[in-house]
Parts: structure tokens; sequence; C-alpha cells
């Protein structure tokens, strides 16, 4: 009694849900000691703390033992809990083996569109996952695994059941087309993108400006400025440094302040 099917569940694709299993790995799960220990009268409420424990998934390993990812699916299989109970496997995101085992026997019992609405937003979830094969333990990753679900005919040794394509559903408007994440990325970079143009051309305006008004100040201008001044009298300009040079002849345009021959020596003859 404790491997048959609870009373009063539907049949599964035409079938009893513990036969989407196929009988060799079946089997082998009855047989296994995890099974006899701790799947014996497991409820859709305790089977939450068992799956909580779980390290990996995957299908059979070494002399084609189960895995006890496995045991608990096949688990699923038999109790077959409500369809509210197995959404909120799936919603509790903490605890990711136990996410898996729910996407695992959705993709096995639900109808196309609801596998497709329901495991599409996992595809979000990138966290890493043991996976236990014949190989050994190899390394996988949430979205990985729920793409293989959706696009793969066999995953962790089961022959997963035949689904529509996701095509051929939006062709018949049975589901809406898929949402890129990548498509929403580039439209928030291109955004990101202009806004990024228009502050830097409102920078670009300022520092020009200032770089003008600061050319114009340099301290070489205002040490020119210093030097060369307006004369009163306005005829041109007058050099305020000292300087050795002879007085300038008449007319010419720039006048030196410096002190002349004749009004240092007293005894210098002044040209009548």
């Amino acid at each position: 009694m404790a491997n048959t099917t609870v009373r009063g569940a539907l049949a599964i694709h035409g079938q009893n849900p513990q036969y989407l299993v196929e009988t060799v790995i079946r089997n082998r799960i009855y047989e296994s000691q995890y099974w006899k220990e701790h799947c014996f009268a497991l409820t859709a409420e305790s089977l939450i703390d068992k799956a909580i424990e779980l390290r990996n998934v995957g299908g059979v390993y070494a002399n084609q033992r189960p895995t006890e990812f496995l045991c608990l699916l096949l688990k699923l299989l038999q109790i077959q809990p409500e369809k509210e109970i197995l959404i909120e496997y799936l919603r509790a995101d903490e605890f990711k083996y136990l996410r898996a085992l729910a996407a695992m026997y959705i993709r096995m019992t639900f109808r196309a569109v609801e596998v497709y609405e329901l495991l599409e937003p996992l595809l979000k979830d990138f966290r890493k996952l043991r996976y236990r094969d014949m190989g050994g333990y190899s390394l996988t990753f949430m979205d990985e695994f729920v793409d293989q679900l959706l696009v793969e005919e066999r995953v962790c040794d089961i022959i997963l059941p035949r689904i529509q394509k996701r095509q051929i559903l939006e062709e018949n408007g049975d589901i809406g087309p898929r949402k890129s994440r990548l498509l929403d990325a580039i439209e928030g970079k291109e955004d990101d993108t202009r806004s990024d143009r228009t502050r830097s051309t409102s920078r670009s305006r300022s520092p020009s400006a200032s770089r003008s008004r600061s050319k114009d100040r340099s301290p070489m201008n205002v040490e020119e400025d210093a030097r060369w001044s307006r004369s009163p009298t306005g005829s041109g300009y007058i050099s305020r440094s000292p300087s050795r040079s002879p007085p300038s002849p008449a007319g010419s345009r720039y006048v030196s302040r410096s002190p002349s021959r004749a009004a240092v020596d007293p005894r210098a003859k002044v040209p009548s």
C-alpha cells in the first residue's frame, strides 16, 4: 500500500501519475533506502522539510541508484497535491531545491499554457544548483534547469511528456508573446544614454565660457596690463618698468619713465 497512488487522484495524460516515471527507475526508487525510511507517509506539508534538506538535483547515479530528488518527485506524483500548494512551492524562492522540485512536477503534470506561464519567470533565477548523474557531480543554474524543462525531452533521466511549442500557442492566441529582459535592458540603457548626453551637453557649455573668461584674465595678460597703461595725455602708452635704454625720440609712440641723464647730472649741458 505504501507504493500505491492516493485514492481519488486524477489521471495525468491519460494514465496513473506514477507511470510518468519509467518502470525501471520507479522500481529502483521503491527499493531504495531513502524511499523506505524518509518518504513513507509523507504529506504535502511534511514533504517541504525533506525538500529543504536536498543538496542536489539529478536522476540516477552510481549503480543506477536514484537520487533523493527523484524519490521526492515520485512521492509528489503519488500524493498529487493541490495546484495552489505547488504554486506556493514555486514561490518559495529562499529554498531553491524545493523550487526546482516543484518546477519539475509542474512540467510533468500541468497543461502547456500553465507550464509556460509558471516556469518562464524562473528564467530570471540565476542561482547555482548541484547536479548529480552517472558522471558524478556537476554545476548548473536554476535558469538552465528551467530552460531544459521547457526545451529538452529528457531531464534527470525522466522522459518528459510532450507539450505544444510556444510559437503554436501564440499563433492560437492561448498565450501572449514572451517579454524579453534583454529588450527591456536595452531600452533602459538607451534612456540612460540620452539623459547622460543631455547632462553632458549642459555641462559642456558652462566650462567653455569659464575657460574663455579665465583665458582673458590669465596671469600673463594681467602682467601686460600692469606693464602698459594709457598715458594721461592719451598720446600713447607709458611703461612702468624701469628701463636702461636711452630716451625715445620725439614723436615715438612709447615714452619711458626712466630718469634721463640731464635730470641726474645738473652739470650736463642742455642743448639750446
